[in-house]
């Protein structure tokens, strides 16, 4: 009798420290837009912090696309359920920014939670991205990645091309998709992302202004300017091989990657972030180079620009949830999880010393190409034009571009008027977003 009673107390001794440890622990919402193996991933690194304090426990939600997930979190804003942490993909900044009394700056959260944290540690333009123009951190950056050429190299020997050959420019491009499309290959090039890849980052990697007043950085006045003359001649081109079956268009999104994947298709304009699908999927050879650029551009290559997203902290928390906030963003900055990240993915290493601890754990050397996308972004200091886009409605305004990108493919439309519509009709969402945040 006495040893069951001695097992009773025990066992309720121990349900009673078991719910007050639950009870102290405090909980810290972070709302996403990942599934698949990157939301293996992230929950990975959920878990590993949850597992490495007791003081707060970390919840992630999957709350759609990019775009579901920022309405999202505005929505829940409003009714005064907002997530502590919530992903915002890159266009989505300066919605952010103009959302008054919406967030609490990184910067802040960082230095009242005491959790170590170096502005300077991270890599300058993925910073540069979520930063003030003082350089004060508005946003985390998360995953942040950069368009590269994927290139099935078996395609290239079955069209009689050396596999190796120079891939730098447009030129040397429509070179090969003319010899891939002799031979009878149905898909020389495809492309996810047209408006990243092909318009925006296009601009920055030929030192072109997308927008006005340093591409949205400097003045809400910005006005778009993606339809000069660098721009419409590479979209007309693009519009050509689409004409002739060199170009072949898929989707908005990243439709095109199973096609690629499949060993479908020659040529693939995508995010460097696409590596860890094609590397497990491809039953080809192929290997990464980077985005080619027209030679007859003066100043080009100049540097590609970021996708991807950012960890934006909410307003209306407690010191004690903000305090759990900044340990977990601190942690997830820290080079062993970011080293992981860009090796398990392709995005980039948000950070110098996961760079270089990627280098030196010999991971460029094993995988050829991995290292291009950081070579893409940092080999040059960025100009005005290259620094980023921070403009409002921006995910309205590609919708826009997608529109009118698709009329070129399809041949409705020229180039010149398609991007002069384009630009026209963005300027009017940037006009009603600079009245609404005055």
């Amino acid at each position: 009798m006495k040893i069951k009673n001695i097992f009773l107390a025990t066992t309720v001794a121990a349900a009673t420290l078991w719910s007050t440890t639950a009870m102290a622990a405090t909980e810290i919402q972070w709302w996403h837009a990942f599934t698949g193996r990157l939301g293996t991933l992230l929950a990975e690194q959920v878990d590993k912090f949850n597992a490495s304090q007791s003081n707060y426990v970390v919840v992630g939600s999957h709350k759609g696309n990019y775009s579901e997930t920022l309405n999202a979190g505005i929505a829940a804003f409003r009714a005064g359920e907002q997530p502590h942490i919530l992903m915002v993909f890159e266009v989505g900044t300066a919605t952010m920014m103009g959302a008054k009394g919406a967030i609490k700056p990184v910067y802040e959260v960082m230095a009242e939670g005491g959790a170590p944290f170096d502005p300077d540690g991270y890599l300058g333009p993925v910073k540069g991205y979520y930063t003030t123009t003082d350089g004060k951190m508005l946003s985390l950056p998360y995953n942040s990645s950069t368009p590269v050429l994927y290139v099935n190299k078996d395609a290239l020997k079955s069209a009689g091309l050396d596999p190796a050959m120079d891939l730098s420019t447009w030129e040397m491009v429509g070179g090969a998709l003319d010899k891939l499309k002799a031979s009878g290959h149905k898909c020389p090039l495809t492309t996810a992302w047209q408006s990243w890849v092909h318009l925006e980052n296009f601009s920055a990697w030929h030192n072109q202004a997308f927008a006005t007043k340093d591409n949205g950085f400097a003045d809400l006045s910005t006005e778009l300017s993606f339809n000069g003359p660098a721009q419409v001649k590479h979209i007309q081109q693009m519009g050509d091989w689409a004409k002739d079956g060199k170009f072949v268009y898929f989707g908005r999104r990243n439709e095109g990657g199973a096609n690629f994947r499949a060993g479908e298709c020659a040529f693939f304009t995508e995010s460097s972030a696409g590596y860890a699908g094609v590397k497990k999927e491809a039953k080809f050879e192929f290997e990464i180079r980077p985005l080619p650029y027209w030679s007859d551009v003066a100043g080009a290559p100049q540097n590609t620009i970021i996708g991807g997203s950012s960890l934006w902290v909410m307003a209306g928390k407690t010191d004690d949830e903000y305090k759990g906030v900044s340990q977990f963003l601190s942690f997830l900055s820290s080079s062993d999880i970011q080293a992981k990240w860009h090796q398990n993915t392709g995005y980039l290493p948000i950070t110098i010393a996961a760079s270089e601890q990627t280098k030196a754990e010999g991971f460029y050397d094993k995988n050829p190409g991995t290292d291009i996308a950081i070579m893409q972004m940092t080999g040059k200091a960025p100009t005005a034009n290259s620094k980023g886009l921070r403009l409002g409605s921006f995910d309205q305004i590609r919708g826009l571009i997608d529109e009118e990108l698709e009329a070129v493919w399809s041949g409705d439309k020229t180039a010149q008027v398609a991007l002069d519509s384009a630009v026209e009709r963005g300027n009017r969402l940037l006009r009603r977003f600079e009245k609404a945040n005055k």
